[in-house]
């Protein structure tokens, strides 16, 4: 990516995590539910039935705008943006058009750089078509569902930056409890313009708009197809078509959908049956102060605490990193980040083990308890593992140490005596002998002795230094 500039914008579409729909008191989690089940007669759009605001959703979209760092609205207000789709009954949807609720902000990428938010606005979304070999049938289920919908300005330029771009507005709105954020169903939606240009030229190019994307990874490998086959395009002095095209993630390859329509093509107007929403100051504040920690918040907390590559891998685990919360400012707080990141994700149902995370006071302790060698480090990931047993529930790691009978013995008396055995055991004299004579890598093998006549309760490190006296 070298020859041409490329710019991209980003248009994420969010559902937010309110209990029911947007203009209607129905079911707003759809997951695993038959088609056109989480259904009522606003959403199949049946005469004479008007749409109920959920003031929820605006609750939302305020914490929205602070996980952005953008401005709230007081005044915004709903509009009806025409087209025909056979998924969308009332042939417009409701959306905002003219005064969106989110105004300027900007997301902030680990690399440093700062991609500005243009604004964000809520809309309902439109059903969804379900396609067979000759057919397809239509499910409104999502019809209806509250989105708000985030439109970037054309401040990337490569497919990396995009990447991040994405994951951290993930970050940002699942950590502000705006959408649950699972982006295999859906919760989070990708829609990237592309456009490659000469360095330096004045005008950006013709832009290609790839539709619903919903995984970082393949924003990236589509942002990297669409240079290659705009460029080829652009070598041969074919123009590049402004349309839509959708993403093939089996064959890694765009492919045309349709000519992408300008904004007049919609034809807005406001919506005659929702009033504009006047927000108070009291009102914005209030759910401002209710938004929880964010990414950035926990970035400022732990900077100088954790590795950076470690942060990094726990800020896709929100779970783990309120729990790191709750251990701020304690001494061992780097060993419980490394447990999880390194113990913890390595399991392979680490996902169903993230709602079963044990109290901080356990984990606490059994960090003290690693720091003082009463545990080895095995010892320690044993016990750690354990508190994700539902038969152990509700232990501390002490009682689960000794059930395990993993606790180290520091007796320095009680370790002298089995030093003594070992020294004095014919099987080891020439081990014994080498050592006095001045080979020290025999000094291993003899603790392996000590730890193997305690039965793994041995310190390894005090039994090293009994014989290391003993033998002088």
């Amino acid at each position: 990516m070298t020859k041409y500039e490329i710019t991209v914008g980003i248009e994420c579409h969010v559902q937010l995590a309110t209990k029911t729909k947007l203009f209607s008191e129905v079911d707003n989690d759809a997951r695993g539910k038959d088609p056109n089940t989480c259904v009522s007669p606003v959403d199949y759009a049946l005469p004479g039935m008007l749409p109920r605001l959920n003031e929820q959703a605006i609750r939302l979209a305020i914490r929205a705008g602070r996980a952005m760092n953008a401005e709230i609205n007081p005044y915004s207000r709903f509009d009806r943006k025409h087209y025909y789709y056979p998924d969308l009954p009332k042939g417009y949807q409701i959306s905002q058009f003219y005064h969106p609720i989110i105004g300027a902000g900007h997301i902030d990428l680990p690399d440093g750089t700062s991609v500005r938010i243009e604004h964000a606005h809520m809309e309902e979304d439109a059903g969804k078509l379900n396609h067979y070999d000759t057919y397809s049938l239509v499910d409104l289920n999502r019809a209806g569902t509250p989105l708000i919908e985030i439109v970037s300005m054309p401040d990337i330029h490569s497919a990396r930056q995009a990447h991040d771009y994405c994951k951290e507005l993930w970050r940002a709105m699942t950590y502000a409890g705006v959408t649950i954020g699972d982006l295999y169903n859906g919760n989070m939606r990708f829609d990237v313009n592309i456009s490659l240009a000469l360095p330096g030229a004045k005008e950006l190019g013709k832009r290609a708009e790839i539709k619903n994307l919903n995984s970082f990874r393949s924003v990236e490998r589509a942002i990297e197809y669409e240079y290659e086959r705009q460029s080829k395009l652009l070598d041969k002095g074919e123009p590049v078509r402004q349309e839509t095209r959708g993403w093939n993630d089996a064959t890694g390859k765009t492919t045309f959908q349709r000519s992408k329509e300008e904004a007049q093509d919609y034809r807005y107007m406001p919506e005659p049956d929702i009033p504009p929403i006047r927000l108070s100051q009291e009102f914005i504040d209030e759910e401002l102060k209710n938004t929880p920690l964010l990414p950035k918040d926990y970035r400022g907390k732990f900077a100088d605490v954790l590795p950076v590559d470690t942060l990094e891998v726990l800020l896709d685990y929100p779970e783990l990193m309120r729990k790191l919360g709750e251990l701020a400012g304690k001494d061992n707080i780097k060993r419980v980040a490394n447990w999880f990141a390194s113990v913890l994700l390595a399991e392979e149902k680490s996902y169903e083990m993230l709602s079963f995370l044990p109290k901080a006071d356990y984990l606490e302790e059994l960090a003290e308890m690693a720091e003082k060698q009463e545990l080895s480090s095995t010892g320690a990931k044993e016990v750690f593992l354990k508190f994700f047993d539902p038969q152990m529930k509700g232990k501390d790691a002490h009682t689960i140490a000794k059930e395990l009978n993993v606790l180290q013995e520091n007796d320095t008396g009680a370790l002298e005596a089995i030093v003594g055995q070992v020294i004095s055991d014919p099987a080891c004299a020439q081990a014994v002998a080498d050592y006095k004579a001045g080979s020290e890598k025999v000094l291993g093998f003899l603790v392996g002795q000590v730890m193997k006549a305690s039965r793994g309760k041995a310190n390894p490190g005090t039994a090293s230094q009994i014989l290391k006296n003993k033998l002088t």
